[in-house]
C-alpha cells in the first residue's frame, strides 16, 4: 500500500481536499487533477500538506476541462487508484425546464464515463471510488418535501428518472441516478480490471483549509448549518435531516481501497442514524462551545433554520468500515471553529 498513487479529481472542493489530506498521512502518493496551476498551488499552501511535507508523493496534472474528450487520459497513466471527485460546474439558473437535459444531466454522465473509459484503457487499476450523492437512491420529492415513513437504506432503488424536470433539484437528482445506473451498465458490460465503489455522502459539513476568507466558508453545504449561526438565512429552507462530517467523507474514500472491502456496492454516509440531523440544534450547539463569540455579537446565532424530516440508515456503513460517523455536533464545531480562526477570533 505505502506509496501507491491514487489520482483524485476535484482536489480543490471540500470533499477532495479533505480526502487528498487523509489519503497522504495513510502514507498514499497522490496526482491531483486541477483545472489551473493556481489550484495547485491553493492546495500546496494548506496548513496540512505542509505540515506532512509530502515531496513527491504529491503531483499535479493539469486538467482544464472535465468534459473534454479525453480529459483524463494523461492524468490516470499508472496509478493504482481513482477517487473521482470532481462534478462539472453547472450553473441551472435561467435554464428553462426543456434544456435542463442538455445543460445539466447531460454534463453530470459526461463527467462520469470520461473518468470510465479512461481509467478503461490504462491497464494496472485497481479500484475507483467515486463520490455520489443520497439523492442517487432517494427519491427526490422524499428527500426535500414529501414526510414519509420509510427509512432508506443503501439498498434502496428508485425507477430511472427520464423526465421531463420541472426544476433544477429535481434534474441534478435526477443526473446523480442516471450516473449511478451508468456505472453499473459500465462494470457489467465492459468488465473492466478495476472495480467501483460509490459513496453517497448528505449535507457534508466541516472545516476546508482551502478557504482564506471567512465569507467564503458558508458557501455550498456548508451554508446549511454556518448561515443560521452567522445570522442569515441558508437559502435552503427546511432542511433534509441528513449531514455528514467532511473528515468522515474522507476517511471513507480512503478505506474504500481496503480489498477486503468488496467491490460493486454503494455505502451511504449519513450521520445520527434515522433520527438524523436537526439543524436548529446547531444554534443551541454554538452556544454551549463557542459562548463568548455569541455574547460579543461575532457569532449573532440567529438566523432562520428549521428541518425537513427524512429518514436515513448508514448503519452498514459504519458495520462495513468499521467507523462511527461523527455526530451534527462535532460537525457544526469543525465548521464554526474555523470561521472563527478565520477572522481571527479569540476567546
Amino acid at each position: 500500500m505505502f506509496g501507491e498513487l491514487i489520482l483524485i479529481t476535484g482536489a480543490t472542493g471540500l470533499i477532495g481536499i479533505k480526502s487528498l489530506h487523509l489519503a497522504l498521512k495513510a502514507g498514499y502518493s497522490v496526482r491531483a487533477a486541477v483545472r489551473s496551476q493556481a489550484k495547485a498551488g491553493a492546495v500546496l499552501a494548506t496548513p496540512t500538506v505542509r505540515a506532512i511535507n509530502p515531496g513527491s508523493r504529491l503531483s499535479f496534472i493539469i486538467v482544464p476541462d472535465i468534459l473534454a474528450e479525453n480529459a483524463y487520459d494523461e492524468a490516470v497513466k499508472g496509478v493504482k487508484y481513482i477517487f473521482h471527485i470532481a462534478s462539472p460546474l453547472i450553473k441551472g439558473e435561467g435554464l428553462t425546464e426543456d434544456q435542463y437535459e442538455t445543460n445539466f444531466i447531460q454534463p453530470a454522465l459526461k463527467g462520469t464515463t470520461g473518468i470510465l473509459n479512461s481509467a478503461y484503457k490504462n491497464p494496472g487499476i485497481k479500484r475507483i471510488v467515486i463520490s455520489s450523492s443520497e439523492v442517487a437512491i432517494i427519491p427526490w420529492e422524499e428527500f426535500i418535501s414529501k414526510e414519509v415513513d420509510t427509512v432508506f437504506d443503501d439498498q434502496y432503488e428508485i425507477p430511472v428518472p427520464n423526465g421531463p424536470y420541472h426544476n433544477m433539484f429535481e434534474a441534478y437528482a435526477a443526473g446523480k441516478v442516471r450516473a449511478l445506473l451508468t456505472i453499473k451498465q459500465f462494470v457489467a458490460e465492459k468488465h473492466p480490471e478495476w472495480d467501483v465503489i460509490n459513496i453517497l455522502p448528505s449535507f457534508t459539513i466541516g472545516d476546508n483549509e482551502l478557504v482564506t476568507e471567512a465569507d467564503q466558508l458558508a458557501d455550498g453545504t456548508n451554508a446549511a448549518a454556518l448561515a443560521p449561526v452567522l445570522g442569515k438565512d441558508s437559502g435552503w429552507g427546511r432542511v433534509p435531516s441528513t449531514s455528514v462530517h467532511v473528515e468522515d467523507i474522507g476517511k471513507l474514500h480512503v478505506l474504500a481501497l481496503d480489498p477486503k472491502i468488496a467491490g460493486g456496492q454503494s455505502f451511504l454516509a449519513v450521520s445520527e442514524g434515522e433520527r438524523g440531523t436537526r439543524w436548529e440544534e446547531a444554534l443551541d450547539i454554538v452556544r454551549r462551545n463557542f459562548p463568548e463569540a455569541v455574547a460579543k455579537g461575532v457569532l449573532p446565532n440567529n438566523g432562520p433554520i428549521a428541518t425537513k424530516r427524512t429518514k436515513v440508515d448508514s448503519s452498514r456503513t459504519e458495520r462495513v468500515f468499521g467507523i462511527k460517523l461523527q455526530g451534527f455536533e462535532e460537525q457544526v464545531k469543525s465548521v464554526v471553529g474555523q470561521y472563527l480562526d478565520l477572522v481571527g477570533f479569540v476567546a
